[in-house]
């Protein structure tokens, strides 16, 4: 494993070879961090690529062909030394290809690349799947960034509050025993926020589907904007460790989510899954940018 930086006069990153993940994400004007600094004590990770899977699979199994493959949450590209394999002075690329570790777990041949792009104040964070084999490759993949959620140590977290680019309300769904059951939630926005509670997360991540938002801000006390999260996809994730009052907030992109409670199909017909023909290439990016808007 090996850190690999990259910065520009607005902003600077750090990225770990292991899982390529973003280790730091700070303004240079400022230097402060934005990044969750990983302590174990309530999560150990900052922002691991999720990949083959998101999410849980419904008895940690998957059935493909017939066969029953055992998986972990939310893959286990996560967990993987990645091959540097480019850098310029605004952006850094990484990449993991199937081999037979993961072929025993996850029988598809694939090459998946990670890229951070520097545009002057904003991250860029892309995704590249490639299907190198001959038949139909079925995956989902997400981001799991986790950003510091009091921004300022001596704020407190339940004075900030999540705006999101909707009018008057989001449906979430909610999560039991880490699946998807089929209740809902609906949480009113005011002035397009919800407000941070220590009871927020109590249920795990808001998990909100059908293209309902496509841009989500945090917001400190004064209900000032001090990092903005963009993305195409069609679902996201919020989740902050429930019952810890975890110093950080995880905005999740998503391209696939955990199996319901009564899930009982293949691998292939996983909600929000995606299928890549032969020889065809996935992209998918999302963009953060720090700073006060």
């Amino acid at each position: 494993m090996a850190l690999y930086e990259l910065r520009n006069d607005q902003i600077a990153i750090q990225a770990d070879s292991m899982g390529a993940e973003l280790k730091s994400l700070k303004r240079t004007d400022s230097d402060t961090e934005y990044m969750w600094e990983g302590n174990p004590e309530y999560w150990k990770r900052t922002s691991p690529v999720l990949f083959p899977a998101v999410g849980s699979l419904r008895n940690g199994r998957y059935l493909l062909d017939g066969k029953s493959y055992a998986m972990g949450q939310h893959g286990f590209a996560r967990d993987m030394e990645f091959e540097f394999k480019s850098r310029t002075d605004t952006e850094i690329w990484f990449s993991l290809k199937s081999n037979t570790e993961t072929m025993e777990k996850f029988p598809y041949e694939f090459l998946l690349e990670l890229g951070y792009e520097l545009r002057g104040g904003t991250l860029i964070v892309k995704w590249k799947v490639t299907n190198p084999a001959d038949s139909d490759l079925y995956f989902s993949i997400g981001g799991h960034p986790a950003f510091c959620c009091p921004i300022n140590r001596n704020e407190n977290q339940e004075d900030y509050k999540i705006w999101m680019d909707a009018e008057d309300q989001v449906t979430t769904g909610v999560i039991k025993d880490g699946l998807m059951s089929h209740e809902q939630a609906v949480y009113p926005l005011k002035d397009g926020c919800i407000q941070i509670t220590e009871h927020l997360f109590d249920q795990d991540a808001l998990v909100i589907e059908n293209d309902q938002v496509h841009q989500i801000a945090l917001l400190r006390p004064d209900g000032r904007r001090y990092l903005t999260v963009r993305f195409d996809a069609p679902l996201f994730g919020i989740w902050s460790p429930p019952g810890k009052k975890a110093p950080f907030v995880c905005i999740e992109p998503w391209y696939g989510r955990c199996d319901t409670l009564d899930f009982e199909g293949t691998w292939q017909e996983r909600q929000w899954g995606q299928k890549l023909a032969a020889g065809e290439c996935f992209e998918a990016a999302y963009e953060v940018t720090p700073g006060l808007q």
